[in-house]
């Protein structure tokens, strides 16, 4: 029961700032436009975003093992809700750059944090089954949250901006009030951030990293162009697509939530994350075969299933070898994530741009890649416990 409280309260904690942070996603489009931004310009927004948290993760991720999980936790919570207040009173393109830079860049300490909080709280064997809760409150968070924000928006663009600030001011009291440090005392002198990142990027963690951010890549490839590819095959529209989302999402959670820790019980993080590519690749397979709603819905939701279960086990197999530097683990994990982010739209848009079904025929490929580098880091991993 010990355990489970943090655990249970990290994941109340997850939801809540996933569903404020979800709030936004169906308004923000169209308050850029009301500010007369450009179609560049409102995707130049939503890509800052995504950099900032490539930038500023690692070192969030760091601060935390330095000075503990609460007060960088706390900075995330409160910078993403000082950002949700300044959209709610944006009247200008600029302004609302400024909101999405400052967002972007304190909100990174959120995720590395959490992480690394789950970590601290957690056995290695408990480990996978933690992340796949918190996975699944991050997606519940997800679905709720923008169907706040599309039912608020009607009254005013700039509204669901406010109550998004205002869950995030909540939430950032429960922390305050409610949430333990996990780590006593937090860890003063560790050694250079920078030096700790290096480590593990020559380490046989890197190829984990890499393996997150080629199943980033491929889920943001499809994000950016499966509804362009649904409207051409079963010409879907975006109250279908939102449903479809939905049940992709609602499917993620579940697996995540409810049967991943049993599974990494029995088979392991590594086989069960095999699985998750394998599954992935089947969905991609599948989306190319798309004729309706109801296929869409559940080609999307194979994917989802398998795409769901890698993050958790990724960050489970890394926060284990990380021993004492699970923030900058986590925060070097999140800025991969990132990265993968702001190139996969890029990607998926070009490929599709010349081939409708090319970008999942190129997410088959990843999650092949994918595999061979889980084959590469368990071989690598070997080897180093074999030497002397």
């Amino acid at each position: 029961m010990q355990r489970r409280r943090p655990l249970l309260l990290l994941s109340t904690v997850m939801f809540f700032v996933m569903s404020g942070f979800g709030i936004i996603i169906p308004v923000l489009p169209f308050l850029a436009e009301e500010v007369g931004a450009t179609p560049l310009e409102l995707g130049l927004l939503m890509a800052v975003y995504s950099l900032m948290q490539l930038l500023f993760s690692p070192m969030w991720g760091q601060l935390s093992d330095r000075y503990g999980r609460k007060p960088v936790l706390l900075i995330g919570i409160t910078g993403l809700s000082l950002s949700f207040f300044l959209f709610s009173a944006a009247e200008t393109l600029m302004m609302l750059f400024i909101a999405r830079l400052l967002g972007g860049a304190l909100s990174a300490a959120a995720m590395p944090t959490v992480m690394a909080y789950a970590a601290d709280v957690t056995s290695p064997d408990e480990r996978g089954k933690a992340m796949g809760a918190i996975g699944a409150a991050t997606g519940l968070g997800f679905i709720c949250g923008p169907a706040i924000g599309g039912m608020f928006s009607q009254t005013n663009l700039h509204l669901p901006f406010a109550i998004a600030g205002t869950l995030s001011t909540a939430t950032a009291l429960f922390v305050w009030f409610v949430l333990p440090e996990s780590m006593r005392p937090p860890i003063a002198n560790q050694p250079a951030g920078r030096q700790r990142s290096r480590e593990m990027m020559k380490s046989p963690l890197l190829y984990l990293y890499l393996l997150q951010w080629t199943a980033t890549l491929a889920l943001a490839g499809l994000e950016a162009t499966f509804a362009y590819f649904a409207d051409r095959r079963a010409g879907l529209g975006s109250v279908e697509l939102g449903y479809i989302f939905m049940m992709m999402g609602i499917a993620s959670a579940f697996v995540q939530g409810a049967l991943l820790g049993r599974l990494i019980k029995r088979f392991g993080e590594g086989r069960v994350l095999q699985g998750g590519l394998a599954v992935s690749a089947l969905g991609f397979a599948s989306i190319l075969l798309v004729q309706d709603f109801w296929t869409a819905a559940l080609f999307l939701s194979i994917f989802g299933i398998g795409n769901g279960v890698i993050r958790p086990c990724v960050s489970s197999l890394i926060t284990k070898q990380a021993a004492g530097r699970q923030g900058s683990a986590a925060g070097l994990l999140s800025s991969f994530d990132s990265l993968g982010r702001i190139i996969g739209p890029i990607i998926g848009g070009g490929l599709f741009s010349y081939m409708a079904g090319l970008p999942y025929l190129f997410g088959i490929v990843l999650c092949l890649v994918g595999a061979g580098l889980y084959r590469l880091f368990a071989v690598r991993s070997q080897a180093r416990r074999l030497l002397p």
